[in-house]
């Protein structure tokens, strides 16, 4: 092949495959036929100056769903592709994958115990109906807020009410109270009781963790003082079910977590599938600590989280 052959080929592919010409246009430019120019790009596939290679996002996703699992002996990881490490994006392109998963686990007779906060909201509102029988929804915890903070509480119970029609039974009480006393009077009313006894028994946990930042749903519902609040960033990575953990899994004050409302977390991990629905930078460090505390058997995350917690030296 002469030189100035060779030259034009190389010409035609930097304009069709780096620059996005048209192969109208790089004839015009080199002053050849279409049908030339369909040929250059021919030649430059069969002699190796082009080589196209097919990334399939989802061939990744399952090698690191399946190291996620050996690492961490989970059960079952489902690693979603985000377009952006952004927390709002990533909660909705989980919440699509939660949802997606449910749809496919949940059966007759299951009783699915689920918490609040915005990326469960994610995974309500993405709920596709399913046609079951005697499925039970229960609340996990309190939820409801002493500040104007949505916590989406009731929409999220409702909504998977809906999608496995049944009547959802709402936990009416805040997360976490000001005095022991006042959480044992609570739990005393027998009403009240037999929903966390729900809760206790459901063989399907759906939750995510917290993160004690300024945006915390938890922290804006304003149910913590200054000296909680001092305990909680100092040692607390995130919360499971309103109940804060260190990096290791454990709970942070035995003194605030006799005040909170809700499943105990070693509850969760009696389940048959405890799904944790987690992803984001800031979360990192609160979905290994669930993790190490073996919270969860069941991992929905994204593909950067997923990494992040692969490099994590256990």
């Amino acid at each position: 092949m002469s030189g100035d052959k060779l030259e034009r080929i190389m010409d035609a592919a930097r304009m069709y495959y780096q620059l996005d010409y048209s192969q109208h246009e790089i004839a015009k430019h080199l002053g050849v036929s279409r049908p030339t120019v369909s040929k250059f790009l021919q030649q430059a596939r069969a002699d190796g100056i082009v080589q196209i290679k097919i990334t399939d996002p989802t061939e990744k996703n399952e090698s690191l769903a399946a190291q996620l699992e050996e690492k961490y002996q989970l059960q079952k990881a489902v690693v979603v592709s985000v377009p952006q490490y952004l927390e709002d994006i990533v909660k909705k392109y989980l919440g699509e994958a939660a949802a997606g998963y449910l749809c496919e686990v949940v059966k007759d007779g299951d009783t699915i115990a689920t918490t609040w906060g915005t990326t469960l909201y994610e995974v309500a509102v993405k709920l596709q109906n399913k046609h079951v029988k005697d499925v039970t929804v229960v609340q996990l915890n309190g939820g409801i807020s002493y500040s104007e903070c949505n916590t989406y509480a009731s929409e999220i119970l409702h909504l998977f009410g809906e999608a496995f029609h049944t009547n959802p039974h709402l936990l009416p009480l805040p997360a976490i109270v000001d005095h022991i006393v006042v959480k044992q009077a609570i739990e005393a009313d027998r009403h009240i009781r037999k929903i966390l006894d729900l809760g206790k028994q459901a063989n399907i946990a759906v939750f995510t963790v917290g993160v004690p930042t300024e945006d915390s749903v938890l922290l804006k519902a304003d149910y913590f003082s200054s000296s909680d609040l001092d305990l909680i960033q100092g040692k607390g990575v995130g919360d499971i079910c309103s109940r804060f953990i260190d990096l290791e899994g454990i709970i942070c004050s035995e003194e605030l977590d006799r005040r909170t409302i809700g499943i105990d977390l070693n509850e969760l991990s009696k389940k048959e599938k405890s799904i944790l629905v987690a992803g984001g930078v800031t979360k990192v460090d609160a979905i290994y600590g669930a993790i190490r505390g073996k919270y969860t058997n069941t991992l929905i995350t994204d593909q950067f989280t997923a990494q992040y917690l692969l490099d994590y030296k256990v």
